[in-house]
């Protein structure tokens, strides 16, 4: 059985969730994977005490995500309780607003270079909410990598490694729906928030089937093919980047690549993808339609109109 966490290391939920998490798996079989969320994208690259972020109005949006529904500090008295309650103590609570993103890239790298990945982050949430460490502080990072049983981890951090692979893991969040931290998925399915012990178990043994998951190159597909549908090309176009290197000639492919590139207004590489389905469907006539508008956009009618001439004479509603 493999559980998914997607989840923000800075999102007190997150490591509450975790040790809930692990109390509902007590006699099961099952494989752990974390997955990256940002609740606060916009905090610094250099980190800043918390009680003064906690003054910038726009620190609320990241609570929200963490906690919606709740005032910050609703969100924190509550937290705080809850995890005294599940045996954190009461010296709880992070001293800094740190970006996330380095941490998110070791857990990844873990999991990519068969550490344990798990060990990884409980030590980074240790760090930012236990221990009141700087996470974005890429030395406090080489010592939990070293910690983790990861010493690898320090340098392929300062070597750039991970980047792509949290942004790919980010985007494909995004395409599953995933709107909040910590929310588990297993089998398609999602559970959002720090469930108890015994929500989570029944919702993972309802979840315990043979399963079978989808190629990987189909999963990719559907999650650019979502988040086109959620108005965001560029990031469609990041999931269709290896499909358009290894399935090239894909007619479905090129088309939903055709469609990004429209959508994000690379109105060249546009024109270029659907000329290409043009010659590979000749009889389509949403093709002929959208290279049509592309060429409009460009500012070459006298091209444009074959296509647009065709498209509507094939179907009457683009004419």
């Amino acid at each position: 059985m493999r559980i998914e966490i997607w989840a923000d290391v800075v999102c007190g939920w997150a490591y509450i969730g975790k040790r809930r998490l692990e109390k509902a798996l007590e006699g099961l079989d099952a494989e752990v994977v974390w997955r990256p969320f940002r609740i606060d994208p916009t905090a610094p690259a250099q980190a800043i005490p918390y009680e003064e972020a906690m003054a910038d109005p726009l620190v609320d949006a990241a609570v929200e995500r963490c906690a919606p529904g709740l005032t910050p500090g609703e969100n924190r008295v509550r937290m705080s309780l809850i995890a005294a309650e599940e045996g954190f103590g009461w010296r709880w609570g992070p001293a800094w607003r740190a970006s996330s993103h380095d941490a998110h890239r070791l857990i990844a790298l873990a999991a990519e270079h068969g550490a344990d990945q798990d060990a990884v982050a409980e030590l980074v949430m240790k760090a930012h909410f236990i221990d009141g460490l700087d996470i974005s502080d890429r030395q406090v990072l080489h010592r939990i990598a070293a910690e983790a049983g990861f010493p690898e981890g320090a340098a392929l951090l300062d070597d750039g490694a991970g980047e792509r692979l949290v942004r790919e893991l980010l985007l494909r969040g995004k395409a599953m729906g995933v709107a909040t931290s910590p929310t588990l998925v297993v089998g398609g399915r999602a559970l959002a928030g720090a469930q108890s012990p015994e929500v989570i178990r029944d919702f993972v043994l309802a979840g315990d089937g043979p399963g079978r998951r989808l190629p990987e190159e189909v999963e990719r597909y559907r999650h650019a093919e979502s988040l086109l549908d959620q108005r965001d090309p560029l990031g469609a176009l990041v999931l269709l980047g290896p499909l358009l290197g290894e399935h090239g000639d894909d007619r479905n492919v090129l088309m939903l690549a055709g469609r990004a590139y429209y959508a994000s207004a690379q109105l060249g590489r546009a024109r270029a993808t659907l000329e290409r389905l043009v010659e590979l469907s000749p009889d389509d006539a949403y093709v002929h339609q959208l290279l049509g508008r592309t060429l409009q956009r460009q500012g070459r009618p006298d091209e444009a109109a074959p296509h647009l001439r065709l498209a509507g004479a094939m179907v009457p509603d683009y004419a």
